[in-house]
This record gives C-alpha cells, sequence and structure tokens, in this order.
C-alpha cells in the first residue's frame, strides 16, 4: 500500500471519531464540501462534520463583526475554534488561523 493510501486509510478514521461537542446548536450537514479561505484564497476539504462546525463558526463570527452580540455567541466561537483545532488542525490553518 501507498503512502497516499495509507495516509488516506488514516484519514478516514479518524474521521469516523470526530463528532459535534453537546453544545453544539447549528445544523449536521450530509455530506462535506470544498471551503476556500475568505481572505487568502486557500482551500481544503472539510467533511459533513467539519463543515458543520465551519458554518457555525463563520455564522458566530458575522454576528460579532456586525455587532450582535447574543448572550453565548463569543462563548461559541471560542469553542467551535477549541474544537477544529483539536480535530483538524490543517484545515484549521488554511481557513481560520
Amino acid at each position: 500500500m501507498g503512502k497516499q493510501n495509507e495516509k488516506l486509510l488514516r484519514n478516514m478514521k479518524e474521521l469516523d471519531k470526530q463528532k459535534l461537542p453537546k453544545w453544539f446548536t447549528g445544523e449536521l450537514y450530509d455530506e462535506g464540501a470544498e471551503v476556500t479561505n475568505r481572505f487568502g484564497g486557500d482551500s481544503c476539504h472539510l467533511n459533513n462534520v467539519e463543515l458543520s462546525m465551519y458554518d457555525f463558526i463563520m455564522g458566530a463570527t458575522q454576528m460579532l463583526e456586525m455587532g450582535i452580540v447574543r448572550q453565548g455567541v463569543r462563548n461559541d466561537l471560542i469553542k467551535g475554534l477549541d474544537w477544529f483545532r483539536k480535530n483538524n488542525s490543517e484545515a484549521y490553518m488554511v481557513l481560520l488561523d
């Protein structure tokens, strides 16, 4: 088995372990998608769980940027960023850092 296949298999096993935390109140998508950094233009593929959290993070970010500060939005944003950093550090660096 080549290195590429080994890496893919390892990533698939890691993805099977990913779960959204109990505090997550966003939508869980059925499929993942390619996501592009809104500032730098770099992109990466996110699975359905990662994409769900990414959109949750972006929604909270937009609310704060517009000055809409509802109770817990800032805390949820921080928890979402922490979750993403732990679950897919490579995509975190590309999309959210």
